[in-house]
This record gives structure tokens, C-alpha cells and sequence, in this order.
């Protein structure tokens, strides 16, 4: 997975920290989760704002 994979991501992450409630995560451990991820090879430097939000808000609606 890519940084521009954020449905993929969110899904991942949903089933990864079921524990989780998306609206309340912080964009630093949001980083860190989706570079833990199994399956994750990107840059973990080509990483934004815009990009965390996104993925985000596709684990809010994969909920």
C-alpha cells in the first residue's frame, strides 16, 4: 500500500484497532499506525496533512 491508498488503509486500520474511534485520533499515531501496517511500503516522509485527513475520513465512513 501507498500513502494514496487511503481507502485500503482506512479498511486496514479499521480491523487493525477496533478498540479505535476514528474522530478522536491524533494526526501523529494516525502516521505511525498506517506505517506499522502490514502491507504498507511508502515513504513514511511523503506523508501531509491532506493526506491524513483523507485517510481518516475513510475510516470514518468505512464505520
Amino acid at each position: 500500500m501507498k500513502w494514496t491508498d487511503t481507502l485500503d488503509i482506512a479498511i486496514e486500520l479499521s480491523e487493525t484497532h477496533t478498540e479505535i474511534d476514528p474522530k478522536t485520533i491524533n494526526f501523529v499515531d494516525l502516521h505511525r499506525w498506517v506505517c506499522e501496517l502490514e502491507g504498507f511500503d511508502d515513504d513514511p516522509n511523503r506523508s501531509g496533512e491532506k493526506i491524513l485527513e483523507a485517510i481518516q475520513m475513510a475510516w470514518i465512513e468505512e464505520l
